[in-house]
């Protein structure tokens, strides 16, 4: 698929992933307070574009650091309060943010690639259509999550190869989160 192809329409459900996409991943870590949260270069300018074109935009994050009992609840929304903050200070938004604590060896029906986040944003947004929405993220997980719900799926990953391991859960890739902002622009203005 190319961007052409790509079925956006201005309205549409922006669901992201957080780690990796819209911050800094810390490889073999968490992000368990604010002083650890480092985004990456153009995402902010990214949700200033997202916030122009989607009606709404959603966070879906896996957070296990919880469930190992390396951080709290209140942690991370402390976390998720400032990059909040920092993303409306420059223009943008962000309509709700979904978690999930459990242990990946849980197969806890919330946790990502399971649809549970997807569908209490459903729940809390009856408007949301699935067809009409888009899962970015940067794991075969973030992909299949969005596909269960017939999303159109981004992977954010700078490696071609890495898609070409997917090929039937991603749509489309863009080496950052600002990369695909950038499309978006572009499709607008055609």
């Amino acid at each position: 698929m190319n961007l052409k192809d790509l079925k956006i329409n201005r309205g549409a459900t922006l669901f992201l992933d957080r780690d990796g996409v819209i911050n800094k991943r810390l490889v073999g870590d968490y992000v368990k307070k604010w002083d650890d949260f480092e985004f990456l270069p153009g995402v902010l300018d990214a949700f200033v574009t997202f916030s122009s074109f989607f009606d709404k935009i959603f966070i879906v994050t896996n957070q296990q650091g919880i469930g190992k009992g390396l951080m709290t609840e209140s942690d991370l929304q402390k976390i998720h309060q400032q990059m909040i903050f920092e993303i409306e200070k420059v223009g943008g938004r962000i309509d709700g943010i979904y978690f999930c604590p459990d242990l990946k060896e849980s197969h806890s029906f919330m946790r990502k690639p399971n649809i549970g986040m997807a569908l209490k944003a459903k729940k809390d947004f009856p408007k949301i259509n699935f067809k009409n929405s888009v899962m970015v993220g940067d794991s075969a997980s973030d992909m299949l999550f969005g596909k269960r719900v017939k999303m159109t799926t981004i992977l954010i990953s700078d490696n071609v190869l890495v898609s070409r391991q997917y090929p039937l859960l991603v749509d489309l890739l863009f080496p950052d989160l600002k990369a695909f902002s950038e499309s978006i622009n572009f499709r607008s203005t055609i």
